[in-house]
């Protein structure tokens, strides 16, 4: 198996991990839903998961994974206000929640760039 699937498989499994995780465990995704967005925060967790399992798949079909990864880094980059809102509701709790909080805020940028080199790995 080439590098470039590898890196196509583990990102599609992050995504899946996720997208389950949103099913499984839906509370702790609601509270980060921005209160701007219409609609229930339980949809939007839904929707979410839906996206990221459909993702996940997209990525892991090889016909499909360039496209699916430039749709990733979009998703990624759309998902960022939710842990901006985290990291803010978070702002009181212990200092081990807000260090998780505020790490996952510039995670999103090599999520976004290993999303692009998925993408351009096969063109």
């Amino acid at each position: 198996m080439s590098r470039s699937t590898r890196s196509a498989l583990l990102l599609a499994g992050l995504l899946a991990s996720a997208g389950v995780a949103h099913f499984v465990s839906p509370k702790q995704f609601d509270a980060t839903v921005p209160e701007s967005l219409p609609g229930s925060p339980r949809t939007w967790t839904k929707a979410s998961g839906v996206a990221e399992l459909a993702l996940a798949a997209g990525l892991a079909l090889p016909s499909t994974r360039k496209a699916s990864a430039r749709a990733t880094a979009l998703f990624f980059a759309g998902v960022f206000p939710a842990n901006v809102k985290m990291a803010y509701d978070w702002r009181t709790r212990s200092p081990k929640a807000q260090a998780l909080a505020y790490g996952r805020l510039p995670l999103q940028i090599p999520l976004i760039l290993w999303a692009r080199s998925v993408g351009r790995a096969d063109s």
